[in-house]
This record gives structure tokens, sequence and C-alpha cells, in this order.
């Protein structure tokens, strides 16, 4: 089983504003969604912790799990170029994303997408042989923190 969880709250979420990889750290709330979310966790067994390098993120897989988390830049957040840090409600989007037309920097959707499956692919792979008979059978206790739009709560 793979549980992909969504970071707690910072300040920037608090505001409505953007927030990619010029991202704060969790704020108090943000603390305890991930303390609660523990809870809610605690008879459940994480054989690995994967997180993206943003701290918000290594902050959550950590207090949520109790386990320190491996870092892979793969599972870094969606690049939002120069929209990074804006108020939503002044982002100019091209569907789901800020418009990459008016924005320097904003990310290919299909180089994020190929990232974030690239990390799973190797998962597979990589941890395929350490897996107990359990896991085979396709329970494996696994968290990382990589997509935005799920939420915790």
């Amino acid at each position: 089983m793979i549980y992909v969880i969504r970071q707690g709250e910072t300040d920037l979420n608090k505001e409505k504003r953007l927030q990619g990889r010029m991202g704060l750290p969790l704020n108090q709330i943000g603390i305890t969604q991930a303390e609660r979310l523990r809870e809610q966790l605690k008879d459940t067994r994480f054989d690995y912790v994967f997180s993206s390098p943003q701290e918000r993120a290594i902050q959550t897989a950590e207090i949520a799990t109790g386990k320190k988390a491996r870092i892979d830049s793969r599972l870094d957040v969606f690049d939002l170029g120069e929209a990074d840090q804006l108020k939503k409600s002044e982002v100019i989007f091209d569907g789901f994303i800020p418009d990459p037309n008016r924005y320097k920097g904003v990310e290919n959707i299909n180089s994020y997408v190929e990232r974030v499956f690239s990390f799973l692919r190797e998962l597979e792979v990589s941890y395929r042989s350490d897996m107990d008979t359990d896991v085979q059978q396709g329970v494996l206790g696994l968290i990382f923190t990589v997509f935005h739009r799920i939420e915790i709560f």
C-alpha cells in the first residue's frame, strides 16, 4: 500500500497564496495536523518514508510516521516559477497551473508527471527484493508527500 499525503498548513496556505518551491515550513496548525495524522496512522507500519525536499513535506512525513524521510528530488513540488507565493486570486491560470505564457519558470506539466512516475517506477524495481510476502500481495507501508491537491483532512 502506498500512502500519499499533502503537507500540513503553512502561513502561505493560510494566506491563500500559491506555494511551490519557495514555500515555508509548517506553522503550528500544520504541525498539529501532522500530529493528528500520526494518531490516525498509529497502527500502520511504514517500511519506507519518502518525501520531496520541501521542508514542509519532510516535517509532515516525519511527524506523521515517526520515521526519518528519504528525500528524493523527483518528488519535489510542481515549479510555479514567478507565480510562486502570489495570491491565488491574482494568478492567471491555464487549466489548473499558472499560465506559462505569463509567468517565467513554470514547469512543463509533462516533465512534472514524468519525474514523479520515474520515482514510482524505480520504487517498484528497487524495493521489490526487500518486500516480504505481505508486500508482494500488495501491502506495503510506504508514505511520501508529493501531490498538493490531496487534502489531509
